[in-house]
């Protein structure tokens, strides 16, 4: 835990208890702070209390004693409409903020140094998190890694010098973290998304400019406008920024040209290193985050040897195009994370042949889309309740059949695959919801390795879980 000490002695209210908010509230309580905490959800605040935590109706405290306004970032701070609690402190006056600001203070208390690498961007976020936090341990570094990858950045270890931190930062975290300040900041890229909760596009970008704003660098994808234009107007501020592109060469950062990633420098480039063969970053998309990983770690002092070491050996994000098994000439790939059909392109563009495992519980326009990619599919095995949409989307292009369970789409799709015996993939990767019929993705994800697993003559890449 990293004791907030910036508040000690400080009355300071905190909204929203689920697991990050309950977690902020102890770090806070363990730094000195006098907390008022409270939820909308009698059972958090329960929860709270028998954890130890003060809680209080923030409608009945006095907010003219408070220091600060502590939210979690799940709550609505402007759009659609700013929360009650919000209103209340605007009203008095307090500042507003979340557990991303509490932890650029203590780090700027107490190891102002150390390196800090934030990440933010529509897609590819996590991935690149835990590409540079890999490398970073590979490396032999001491580094901690949180945010909106799933750790609550306040249950990380404190600040010290020579300890690196790479922290995943939601739009929604930016938003309540003025004083972020990274070492090195990236925005991987910019697409509509949260705009219920950002209103705008244009307020969406400019929430996600102020990561890199206030970064000593900024290494920014420069694919789409609005990242293109961030680049530009930070530079011009003064931040000293790398730009990343998979569809350009760039005068000063790292560029991609199919698997191979060059670096450039004052307009004079050579090659860094090619991915081919690294199954957990096959794709353009991949190529992306690949490259704002070398820059980031370049800017924190990595050298290029252990960066490339590391990108080999990454193992990949659970449930996000991750090789789990191999049998033959067949490698199985768990892309459970693909709920929607924007979010399989990816993995489907990525192999040439597939033995395509979709469907579940159907997003809004199903599959259509994905049209493009047929061509890749050898045979999709059709599970769920969206299985009858999707083969009728199929039709004619591409073979299909109804497999209903996950377990008999498994079966029968490696069958196949050895049965022809050419260089292929079976890929769970569903552009559906999982809720027919498991309680999550990950859930769904698991038991498609646990069935891999149960294969004769499978070379496993990855642990299973018993009992799925």
């Amino acid at each position: 835990m990293i004791p907030v000490t910036t508040f000690a002695g400080k009355k300071v209210a905190l909204f929203g208890l689920g697991g990050s908010g309950l977690a902020t509230a102890q770090a806070l309580q363990a730094g000195g702070a006098d907390v008022a905490a409270w939820d909308d959800n009698p059972d958090s605040v329960a929860k709270a209390a028998s954890a130890g935590m003060h809680t209080e109706d923030l409608r009945s405290i006095d907010w003219s004693q408070m220091a600060a306004f502590v939210l979690s970032p799940g709550v609505p701070l402007t759009h659609p409409k700013p929360h009650w609690s919000v209103d209340l402190a605007r009203a008095a006056g307090v500042e507003i903020i979340g557990d991303i600001e509490l932890f650029v203070r203590e780090r700027r208390a107490f190891a102002p140094d150390c390196p800090f690498i934030a990440i933010t961007g529509t897609n590819g976020k996590s991935t690149t998190t835990a590409l540079v936090a890999h490398i970073l341990r590979s490396s032999g570094r001491d580094t901690q890694l949180g945010g909106n990858i799933g750790t609550a950045v306040l249950t990380l270890d404190p600040p010290k010098a020579e300890r690196y931190y790479v922290v995943e930062c939601s739009s929604y975290q930016i938003d309540l973290a003025p004083t972020l300040d990274p070492t090195a900041g990236i925005l991987l890229n910019l697409t509509p998304d949260h705009l219920d909760r950002h209103g705008t596009m244009q307020h969406y970008a400019d929430v996600k400019e102020r990561l890199v704003a206030g970064s000593d660098i900024a290494i920014v994808g420069i694919d789409d406008s609005f990242s293109a234009l961030i680049a530009d107007r930070v530079e011009r501020a003064g931040v000293k920024v790398r730009r990343i592109s998979r569809r350009n060469v760039v005068a000063d950062g790292i560029y991609a040209e199919g698997s191979r990633l060059f670096r450039a420098e004052v307009g004079a480039s050579s090659l860094f290193v090619d991915l081919e063969g690294i199954a957990t970053l096959r794709g353009g998309h991949n190529a992306q985050n690949a490259a704002a990983a070398i820059a980031a770690c370049l800017a924190v002092g990595v050298d290029a040897d252990a960066i490339r070491e590391g990108l080999r050996s990454f193992p990949g994000l659970k449930h996000r195009m991750q090789p789990v098994a191999r049998r033959g000439n067949v490698l199985f790939v768990n892309d459970s994370k693909a709920t929607n059909a924007e979010a399989a392109a990816p993995a489907l563009s990525s192999y040439d042949r597939i033995y395509w495992i979709a469907g579940g519980l159907p997003k809004e326009g199903g599959i259509a889309s994905l049209a493009p990619l047929f061509p890749h599919i050898v045979k999709a095995f059709l599970i769920g309740e969206a299985a009858p949409a999707f083969a009728a989307t199929l039709g004619q292009a591409v073979p299909y059949e109804i497999s209903g369970t996950l377990e008999r789409a498994v079966a029968h799709a490696a069958a196949e695959a050895e049965a022809e015996g050419n260089s292929a993939a079976v890929m769970l990767s569903p552009a559906c919801a999982s809720f027919d019929q498991y309680r999550n993705f990950e859930v769904r994800g698991d038991a498609f390795v646990s069935h891999v697993a149960e294969l004769d003559g499978v070379t496993m890449l990855v642990e299973t879980k018993k009992g799925i």
